[in-house]
């Protein structure tokens, strides 16, 4: 009796078999290198967000059980004199942080990237107070800023000024005094993506603008700050983001004051939630702060794509 032996596969069929079996290898790797940074997402991000979201809609003061309230908490913020202080004074604080870091950041990195004696000290320097602990940095201006003994109010005094702004105690002037304060904690770390662009501009580019006749502000102006857009817009949307949730800095050197003239939207939030223990209203605020930043954002990238275009 004889036997049929058993029908021999394509080698066609053998690969593409051979070829999914390292593709399901690939993407179980693959996700072996996602998971644990997706599970920290989810549960440190992703479910605080989610319940931030449902929590907008409710009663809430983390004691007793939440309570359906649909749309009173938005209403309520919508007649919140408030929440409208926070938000004027959020856009006055982004308003006045985004551009003064974007020219102080850049202008820095342009110097920085020339060959100079001492350039890595002076990189290091400039990008220290972005890792210096915030607490102490806020502490450290509000003693330059004193009204009475501080060392900028008494340089002032030496130039002939009688009267020197009170600074983080004046409303006029708290605001411009956290600006400052927080340029010079930021333009660090800006600068060095900003020094990363510029290493990415052609040596070619600037040659052959020199042999044209341009001179150092026309090289800037029509080689160097092209060549910096992408850089410039990925800076641009980081630098809106974070002023507009802006909460440390203020917090430590004003707690919002005086009065109200420093009072931003993520301030709100802490002390709705936190300190009031309204956490139903506190969440419908921070979902307000969520949109604008994506309102902005989807503004900002909007606009990128059309300049590409």
């Amino acid at each position: 009796m004889t036997t049929v032996p058993p029908p021999v596969r394509p080698a066609s069929a053998a690969h593409a078999a051979a070829a999914r079996r390292r593709r399901r290898r690939v993407t179980l790797i693959g996700w072996s290198f996602i998971l644990p940074n997706f599970l920290g997402f989810a549960a440190l991000t992703l479910v605080p967000v989610v319940g931030a979201l449902a929590l907008s809609f409710t009663h809430w003061d983390s004691y007793s059980t939440p309570e359906w309230a649909g749309l009173d908490n938005f209403r309520r913020m919508w007649n919140d004199d408030n929440f409208w202080t926070a938000v004027q004074n959020t856009c006055y604080y982004a308003f006045g942080h985004i551009p003064l870091t974007l020219v102080v950041s850049l202008g820095l990195a342009v110097l920085l990237n020339q060959r100079l004696r001492g350039v890595k000290v002076l990189r290091t320097a400039f990008f220290f107070p972005y890792v210096t602990s915030l607490v102490a940095v806020a502490v450290v201006w509000n003693m330059l800023l004193s009204p009475e003994v501080g060392p900028v109010n008494q340089f002032l005094r030496s130039l002939g000024v009688d009267n020197p702004p009170g600074w983080t105690t004046s409303s006029d002037w708290a605001m411009p005094a956290l600006i400052v304060a927080s340029v010079w904690r930021d333009m660090g770390y800006y600068m060095i993506l900003f020094l990363a662009g510029l290493q990415t501009v052609p040596a070619e580019l600037h040659e052959a603008a020199r042999v044209d006749g341009a001179g150092a502000w026309k090289r800037f102006w029509h080689v160097t700050l092209p060549c910096l857009r992408p850089t410039t817009f990925f800076v641009t949307v980081m630098l809106t983001i974070s002023s507009f949730k802006v909460f440390d800095l203020v917090q430590v050197m004003t707690e919002g004051g005086p009065g109200r003239s420093t009072l931003v939207l993520s301030q709100l939030i802490f002390r709705e939630g936190i300190t009031q223990g309204r956490f139903g209203y506190s969440s419908a605020v921070s979902l307000a702060l969520f949109v604008i930043c994506l309102v902005i954002t989807v503004v900002q990238f909007y606009f990128q794509r059309r300049s590409e275009r």
